[in-house]
């Protein structure tokens, strides 16, 4: 089973590829992705890891974080599921002002 890991604290300058190279030392990378501003392309500083095997996941948050990387620490831990982001901000409610 493999496990998705947050990257945060990361030096603009990292690439897609330092990622993935700096956690294939823990084991086998299944995809490394720095995430980027969608409009300017510039790196917001975190990324995600997916290590192929849950035990490689985990040695790589002991191994990795609070490590310097870039000149930052780095902050690794287990990523959370992706929020429900519908537009208009209710986040699908049925609201309705009463006054």
């Amino acid at each position: 089973m493999s496990m998705k890991l947050y990257v945060g604290g990361l030096a603009y300058s990292v690439t897609d590829k330092e990622l993935e190279t700096l956690f294939a030392e823990q084991g086998k990378v299944v995809s490394a992705v720095v995430i980027k501003d969608r409009d300017s392309g510039q790196s917001k500083g975190f990324g995600f890891v997916e290590m192929a095997e849950l035990k490689e996941g985990q040695n790589a948050i002991k191994e990795l974080n609070g490590k310097e990387v870039g000149g930052r620490a780095i902050i690794v831990n287990q990523a959370r599921p992706q929020e429900d982001r519908r537009p208009g901000g209710s986040g699908g409610s049925d609201f309705r002002k009463s006054y």
